[in-house]
């Protein structure tokens, strides 16, 4: 198992730096001065930009400042400074990142604890009554936009009923909308997911066998059925949760949550480039490790897979 971590974990280094060299190539690009936006409002003569790009070390080669900044970015873990107010984009990313981790978490964990027993329910009664109202709804939910949910959220239960916050993120209280927002479309994605994944193994011999054997349909459904159809089930939630993480950047800035969503949203109109390449590169790497951690989870899903790293391991040391 060290071993499938560490390639693993090497893997995903390539795929950060395709990421951080696409961003920082796309931002050399984008029309507009950095060193005018770093100097702020106001008439600026010619020499204090020319000075203010070679400051910002806007005069070297293409390649020199994109070998600068992965290296700062891979090696010292700093993402620079803002060009607006001059901040370090590390600490405001660190500061901001537990807002936006809520929602993920909150909204992921919604998902499983709605959408897993009502999969496995549409499944087990598929084409019944139940089944197809189920799957009326959760198109109708997959079907609305974030931001529009949240919207409608927001004017019921903030504005017409008053019982919950619509903006800010003092206490809990006021992560309730933003999850029920963000995990919406979501949870209709899952819950056919699981639908699909379980329709696939309550025919399969082993469970026909399981039922033979006089066992509960409890025991059936949770002890022999869904054990092998998890696996599946495991890659959508990884997908969801990293989709969810970054797809809190709408309902952010709907609710008004200081988070890397709103950071990003707010960098991108102040043409902000520097605090821009940092979201995107920070949200590629919490990505990467929710994915590894997703195919760790896979060895405890299915022991055949565990089983598979480990004669790996044990033929390799027999060679060497």
């Amino acid at each position: 198992m060290i071993r499938y971590v560490i390639k693993r974990l090497l893997i995903m280094i390539p795929t950060l730096l395709a990421v951080g060299i696409i961003m920082f190539t796309l931002m050399n690009f984008v029309p507009g001065d950095p060193a005018q936006l770093a100097l702020g409002s106001g008439v600026h003569t010619a020499a204090e930009i020319e000075a203010k790009r070679e400051a910002l070390g806007l005069n070297r080669p293409f390649i020199v400042r994109l070998g600068e900044y992965i290296s700062n970015i891979f090696l010292r873990f700093d993402f620079g400074k803002s060009l607006v107010d001059g901040t370090d984009i590390k600490w405001e990313l660190m500061k901001r990142f537990p807002h936006t981790a809520k929602i993920a978490v909150f909204s992921i964990l919604l998902t499983i604890i709605i959408g897993l027993p009502l999969g496995i329910y549409t499944a087990v009664h598929a084409n019944s009554v139940g089944d197809r109202i189920s799957l009326i709804v959760t198109l109708l939910f997959d079907c609305m936009p974030s931001f529009w949910t949240a919207l409608l959220l927001v004017l019921l239960f903030s504005l017409k009923l008053k019982w919950l916050p619509s903006s800010g993120a003092k206490s809990l209280e006021y992560f309730i909308l933003p999850t029920i927002a963000n995990s919406l479309g979501g949870l209709a994605g899952f819950t056919r997911q699981v639908r699909a994944s379980m329709l696939e193994v309550v025919s399969s011999d082993y469970v026909t066998t399981a039922r033979s054997k006089g066992l509960p349909e409890k025991d059936v459904i949770y002890g022999h059925a869904l054990p092998n159809a998890l696996i599946p089930i495991l890659t959508v939630i990884g997908m969801r949760f990293g989709s969810m993480l970054g797809g809190a950047t709408i309902i952010e800035v709907v609710f008004s949550i200081p988070g890397i969503g709103q950071y990003l949203v707010n960098s991108i109109n102040n043409r902000d480039y520097n605090a821009c390449t940092g979201c995107i590169i920070f949200i590629a790497f919490a990505f990467a490790i929710i994915m590894l951690l997703t195919d760790l989870l896979y060895a405890y899903a299915d022991p055949r897979i565990k089983a598979q790293y480990v004669a790996s391991g044990k033929k390799v040391k027999k060679n060497g």
